[in-house]
């Protein structure tokens, strides 16, 4: 859905607010524009405004992304549900002896339906609920490839440290997974659903895993969470610890997919890794908040706050591949206040998830993001021949020294390892 089209829709209200308030509202949005995109559209000359779309967010093939209008069951869905729709276009150029390889891929971004406190049972049901009108719209829209956001049958209660949350864990083909089977087999979908894994096999181990479904309903295979952080309130190995997949890349029926999960951004290593195993789209499902991460957030994957160039960007340039970024939404309160051993003082959320999620290109290219507080689908056509032509632009698997690397990284694992220093022999003569 065009920028306008959603203004129109009532998505963004923003005649009441201050615009010399630069901090964001009490609702997450900027200022009352639910993104820097809005807010800019609304506070430059069409001019400028252009002109700035195009530093922030780079031309594909020599031009702005193309807006997709989108079928109207699926904007009828967004109205109705109140949640944000947008569509674009990355094209990549004509060749002479290759088809365009073109997919649709979407990316959801949600809240949770009930409060914390309502039991368990209640709250999955409702998120089934909630998210179903949004995965319908991304198949009446016709995506090929959809992906969920991290731990998205639950609430992110990994900083409470108590351990009842465990609950919300299912083995790899539970609850969850049979309620999107059946989806990905009426929308002829593949779907990648981020969950709490439950290892029944291993003594009910609790990971935190991606499942890949096939476009038949069938469970292609699973990746788990490579880096678990353990910074401020994201102390997330009270509940799993890093996983044991390795980088696997999922072959579709439309296209090579992984799943780089939430914190594995932050490890330029982890992304380089999925490219060498072949992949031509990389999600990052994510879970965070504004106070710890959202200054990195765009440096890392171009959110909607401040002006940088992206580290999901710099991925996907790197290792010739799009990258689907997403983020959740909303502010989750617990019943027990909790502490991270930082000095602040107890409280009882995170702070607020602040969405934004958004498609990156390996051409450097990327789409605006969705609102940093609603619900939201964003939808992409991509021609998988831009990874191929980007390499060849490029050169950089080419022109790569890995033998330089493996020689560095063989040595920096042996506990002896000494660093390769060079020091100014005038440094010690002054000092004596």
């Amino acid at each position: 859905m065009a920028e306008k089209d959603r203004a129109q829709n009532g998505s963004m209200d923003d005649k009441n607010e201050d615009p010399t308030n630069m901090a964001a509202a009490s609702n997450g949005s900027i200022c009352g524009f639910e993104s820097l995109h809005h807010l800019l559209r609304s506070s430059l000359s069409p001019h400028l405004f252009q002109e700035v779309s195009r530093l922030l967010l780079g031309f594909n093939c020599g031009k702005p992304l193309d807006p997709i209008t989108l079928p109207s069951p699926a904007i009828s869905l967004s109205s109705s549900h109140n949640f944000d729709l947008q569509a674009y276009r990355f094209q990549a150029q004509k060749e002479s002896i290759r088809d365009p390889r073109i997919v649709r891929v979407g990316l959801i971004q949600n809240s949770i339906a009930l409060a914390t406190t309502t039991p368990f049972a209640d709250q999955k049901r409702a998120i089934f609920q909630k998210l179903k009108p949004i995965i319908e719209a991304a198949g009446s829209s016709g995506v090929n490839i959809l992906c969920l956001q991290e731990a998205w049958t639950m609430p992110f209660a990994f900083c409470t440290r108590e351990k009842h949350w465990c609950e919300f864990a299912e083995p790899v083909d539970g609850e969850s997974t049979q309620f999107l089977q059946d989806l990905a087999r009426t929308y002829n979908m593949v779907i990648v659903s981020p969950m709490l894994e439950r290892d029944v096999a291993h003594g009910e181990t609790i990971w935190n895993t991606a499942v890949i479904i096939g476009n038949q309903g069938n469970i292609i295979g699973k990746h788990r969470k490579n880096h678990i952080p353990r910074v401020g309130d994201f102390n997330e190995s009270t509940y799993y610890m890093e996983g044991n997949t390795g980088h696997p890349v999922f072959e579709t029926a439309f296209g090579k997919i992984a799943v780089n999960i939430c914190y594995g951004r932050h490890h330029p290593l982890n992304w380089m890794a999925f490219g060498l195993n072949g992949a031509e789209i990389v999600f990052n499902p994510s879970a965070t908040v504004g106070e710890l991460s959202e200054p990195m957030w765009p440096i890392e994957v171009f959110s909607d706050r401040v002006l940088y160039i992206s580290q999901a960007r710099n991925a996907a340039i790197a290792n010739s591949y799009f990258v689907g970024s997403l983020n959740r939404v909303g502010t989750e309160t617990f019943p027990n206040p909790f502490t991270s051993g930082d000095g602040k003082p107890q409280h009882k959320d995170f702070g607020h998830f602040y969405g934004s999620s958004h498609f990156s290109a390996p051409d450097a290219s990327c789409t605006p993001s969705l609102s940093r507080y609603r619900d939201g689908l964003m939808v992409a056509d991509m021609d998988l021949n831009l990874c191929r032509q980007v390499k060849d632009k490029w050169g950089f698997r080419m022109t790569a020294r890995y033998e330089l690397y493996e020689d560095l990284l063989a040595r920096y694992l042996k506990s002896d390892f000494q660093p390769q220093i060079i020091s100014d022999p005038l440094l010690r003569k002054n000092a004596a």
